[in-house]
């Protein structure tokens, strides 16, 4: 359940200072390692009451040592639910950080990888032919005979001999 701002004033007192930069209008407005330096100083005074929440605990069921303040702590357990909502607020922007950065990195990146396709020469031969080159002859798959032309001049002119020889 969410606490109220009014309630963490209340719950926590001075620390409020420490809370109070983790709520929305003012945490947008904080660089990055501002919001760094807040998730570590809430995640330090968070783990710092769930200790003393467990410490008591223990001394309560007779585990640990004995203490006067091992008495009821609903109101540390309230305090450290106030540092963890903060510390759930702090981690929420830093994520939104780190994705804009992450994005734009990725963004560069594919650019980048693009303009190196596009400079490659492509890796494969052209398509062929296409309908609208029009129509080419298609290469004979039949054996051609080369005869000399020696051969050729040497019939016509026994043809020539042989239609002399009749006509006389």
């Amino acid at each position: 359940m969410a606490t109220s701002i009014a309630a963490e004033r209340r719950l926590l007192g001075d620390d409020f200072a420490t809370v109070a930069p983790s709520h929305y209008p003012a945490l947008s407005e904080l660089p990055a390692e501002e919001v760094l330096a807040l998730a570590r100083t809430l995640r330090e005074q968070r783990n710092r009451l769930r200790g003393m929440v467990h410490g008591n605990r223990r001394a309560r069921r007779g585990k640990g040592e004995a203490r006067a303040t091992a008495g009821n702590d609903t109101a540390l357990a309230r305090r450290k639910q106030v540092y963890a909502a903060a510390l759930k607020r702090v981690n929420h922007r830093l994520d939104a950080l780190h994705g804009q950065a992450r994005r734009a990195w990725h963004a560069a990146a594919l650019r980048e990888v693009l303009a190196r396709k596009r400079a490659a020469v492509a890796p494969h031969p052209g398509a062929g032919d296409a309908a609208g080159q029009g129509m080419h002859a298609k290469p004979s798959r039949k054996r051609t005979v080369r005869t000399d032309p020696r051969e050729i001049g040497r019939v016509a002119q026994f043809v020539r001999n042989a239609q002399a020889k009749r006509d006389r």
